[in-house]
């Protein structure tokens, strides 16, 4: 069993039920949800693209999956996460929109927001020693012949290359799409996400994600709230 820190909206929330359509399951309870009708692509073409992200769920990762370490439980975890998060601040991301990343579509902050960045650090150096290390096996998977050094460094220290200067916060939407494909993928996407894209999102609280089985799909297992219980209902600040 691994366990994944990362970000996603509340369960009612309007961006959450649009990326459980668009995915074909529902983060929180697990469930499969029947996909909706889109204009141009077949439910074929959508449950291909979107089998990778529809295992892992909506979310935006903060501290990649790991295992826990031997001396460690998931008690300790959830307490930790309960008193950490509590001395945070919430803050809204102020866009977010469909991006290309590579070879595949997330949804990403339209401007840099700093408030996620040092969340995302923050998380990784705090709950680092809940983690695992990498078996030689991890360190493989991680196709450590293609990363820079900076990312290769990262992987050894953190459990994943994609850390601290190398983040960059992201919702995965689809797997990797062929270029021939791109512009339907991307249009569809855009009609599906943008309206529910136009006001700010709001990041007042941590999710705790965790694995079915050995390798199976992910989903919250609970989520913490940001900040004191007295200020929880204060105004956030604002992402720039």
């Amino acid at each position: 069993m691994r366990y994944a820190i990362c970000f996603t909206p509340a369960a009612g929330d309007a961006l959450s039920h649009v990326a459980a359509n668009w995915l074909g399951r529902n983060v929180f309870s697990g469930e499969m949800v029947e996909p909706t009708s889109i204009r141009g692509l077949s439910i074929h073409e959508i449950a291909f693209h979107t089998a990778v992200p529809r295992r892992y769920g909506f979310h935006g990762v903060l501290k990649a999956p790991f295992r826990l370490a031997p001396d460690v439980s998931e008690a300790q975890l959830l307490r930790d996460m309960m008193r950490f998060c509590g001395t945070l601040a919430p803050f809204h991301i102020r866009q977010l929109e469909v991006a290309r990343m590579g070879g595949f579509y997330s949804l990403a902050p339209s401007l840099p927001c700093e408030h996620v960045h040092y969340l995302a650090s923050a998380v990784v150096q705090e709950f680092d020693r809940f983690r695992s290390p990498l078996s030689e096996a991890d360190i493989e998977r991680s196709d450590p012949d293609g990363l820079s050094a900076a990312q290769f460094a990262n992987l050894y220290r953190w459990g994943s290359p994609y850390v601290m200067d190398e983040f960059r916060f992201h919702m995965p939407l689809t797997g990797p799409v062929n270029h021939v494909d791109m512009p339907r993928i991307e249009l569809a996407l855009r009609n599906v996400f943008e309206p529910v894209l136009a006001d700010p999102i709001r990041v007042s609280s941590v999710a705790l994600m965790v694995e079915e089985g050995n390798g199976g799909p992910f989903r919250v297992h609970s989520l913490h709230p940001m900040g004191k219980v007295s200020a929880r209902k204060e105004r956030v600040a604002v992402a720039v």
